[in-house]
């Protein structure tokens, strides 16, 4: 198994094919595994309304006060741009993909021929798109920032009950930035046992230690928003990560992953080198053939060119069979 590193554009490419373009250069450059896209339309999210219960909050650190409809016509990637970005992704060695946010969208990346899928975390609770989804039988990514864990079984379920026989489950925040304290990621290891399946994070904090974190406890995937610079405008560039930012989260957590390594991993060929220097038993005074083996001519001393310390009670008093020097391993071939 290997680790996943999913860059997500999202609406950083600020109405631009070009800057969207460049986003996905630099998310290959930066060392993603995967290019992720986000297909709708505003009117398939929400109403055009002018009223409370249709804003964000004021109080939101990114969007405070926006009209629903208002922020996801700015950060829709339209339907025409899908293909050039996915061929592009293609080219650079990423597999390209995307949340669709209804059944008409995931019909539409379908005929693009995308080969996998994101449930997004609010959509978690979309039983319907799910079981839509997953009836392609392609392999599905849900996040579950948000939801409750009877929300996550009930998607589960859905997705598995569909079709889909490929699931990857994503820990998630829905905060934006998120921070460090609320990731609370023993989940991932208590969703890998749960569901038996695939679980990674989707990270809205900023840096890369909570994805480094993340890995070291088991997640084989990292979702990170990405951008050209945080001060862009970009609707989500207050949390994305810049491309210097995403190449240290993969780099380090792909250490991270290689670190968490085998527990039956033992007596590493790479400490032979150290093994050469453990203590042994080592004659400390001349020694004549026949002289009895005392704590006066023999200690446990570095480096290992004699029996084990275990063995110092067992080879007191015995005699040696030849003359040894003083610096000599004593070996039980030495003694009587």
């Amino acid at each position: 198994m290997t680790m996943k590193f999913i860059a997500e554009i999202s609406g950083n490419h600020n109405g631009s094919l070009s800057r969207a373009l460049e986003l996905v250069r630099a998310a290959a450059a930066a060392g993603a595994t995967h290019l992720k896209l986000q297909t709708y339309s505003p009117e398939s999210l929400t109403l055009d309304l002018d009223i409370d219960e249709y804003r964000v909050g004021e109080s939101h650190p990114l969007w405070p006060g926006r009209k629903l409809f208002d922020l996801y016509q700015k950060a829709q990637t339209p339907r025409e741009w899908h293909s050039e970005i996915f061929g592009l992704a293609l080219s650079l060695n990423m597999i390209p993909f995307s949340t669709p946010f209804d059944e008409g969208a995931a019909d539409f990346l379908e005929s693009l021929g995308v080969g996998l899928y994101k449930i997004a975390s609010l959509e978690i609770v979309d039983i319907p798109l799910i079981q839509h989804v997953a009836s392609t039988h392609k392999p599905l990514i849900i996040s579950t920032g948000a939801a409750t864990l009877d929300e996550v079984d009930d998607a589960v379920d859905a997705a598995l009950g569909a079709g889909c026989t490929d699931l990857t489950l994503l820990v998630c925040t829905s905060d934006y930035p998120a921070l460090a304290q609320d990731a609370n990621l023993k989940r991932i290891p208590f969703l890998q046992d749960r569901y038996n399946c695939e679980v990674g994070l989707s990270d809205h904090s900023l840096g890369s230690h909570v994805a480094v974190a993340a890995t070291a406890i088991g997640a084989t995937v990292v979702e990170k928003h990405i951008c050209i610079e945080r001060d862009d405008g970009g609707v989500d560039s207050g949390f994305s990560a810049t491309p210097r930012e995403f190449a240290d989260l993969v780099k380090f957590s792909s250490e991270a992953f290689l670190a968490v390594g085998d527990s039956n991993a033992w007596g590493l060929e790479s400490e032979d080198q150290s093994r050469r220097h453990r203590p042994s038993i080592i004659v400390n005074k001349d020694i004549l053939a026949g002289q009895k083996i005392t704590l006066d001519n023999v200690a446990t001393l570095r480096p290992n060119v004699g029996l084990a310390p275990k063995h110092l009670s067992s080879v007191l008093g015995r005699l040696a069979t030849r003359d040894l020097s003083r610096g000599d391993g004593l070996k039980l071939s030495d003694l009587e």
